[in-house]
C-alpha cells in the first residue's frame, strides 16, 4: 500500500530552505528530496497559495520560506497540502445493509475518528522552528562525534 509522503517531503525541503540565505531552485530541492523538480514545483505551489513560501524566476531565483518558522505547524502544512487522508484504513462498504458490517463500520469509524483527532492535535503542537531546532541539535551531535 502506498503512503502519502508529501508532508514528510515538504518538511524535508522546508528545513533545507531554512538553512539557506538564498532561494533554492526546484532542481536543488528535488535532489534533497530524491524526487523530480516537477513534483517539487507542484508541491510547493500548494504552500505558495497559503503564503508559506514564495518563488522568484531567473538565474538567482527559486523557492524561499515566506513565514515565521515559529508560527507554522505541521498541521498547517498538512492542511496546505489538501489534508490528505491520515490513515489508509477504510470500510469495505460505506452504507452496508448487513448488520454485522454496520457494527464493524461503527467501531472502525469511532476508532479512526479518535486517532485522527489525536494525530492532528499533535501536528498542531509542532512548529517548523521545533523541527529546525531538533535538526540543529542532531547536526551538532553528529559533528561532535566526527571530531
Amino acid at each position: 500500500m502506498n503512503k502519502d509522503s508529501r508532508l514528510s517531503s515538504v518538511l524535508h525541503a522546508l528545513l533545507h530552505m531554512a538553512e539557506q540565505d538564498r532561494p533554492m531552485t526546484s532542481d536543488t530541492l528535488a535532489q534533497c528530496m530524491s524526487t523530480n523538480p516537477v513534483v517539487v514545483r507542484r508541491t510547493m505551489g500548494h504552500l505558495r497559495k497559503q503564503g508559506l513560501v514564495t518563488s522568484t524566476r531567473g538565474p538567482t531565483g527559486g523557492w524561499e520560506i515566506a513565514t515565521d518558522l515559529n508560527k507554522v505547524t505541521l498541521r498547517d502544512l498538512h492542511e496546505a497540502l489538501g489534508e490528505p487522508a491520515v490513515f489508509a484504513i477504510g470500510n469495505r462498504h460505506e452504507q452496508p445493509s448487513c448488520l454485522v458490517e454496520q457494527a464493524v463500520n461503527a467501531a472502525l469509524d469511532d476508532a479512526m475518528t479518535e486517532a485522527e483527532a489525536l494525530l492532528l492535535n499533535r501536528l498542531g503542537e509542532v512548529t517548523l522552528a521545533d523541527l529546525a531546532a531538533d535538526f540543529t541539535r542532531r547536526h551538532a551531535e553528529y559533528r561532535k562525534q566526527k571530531d
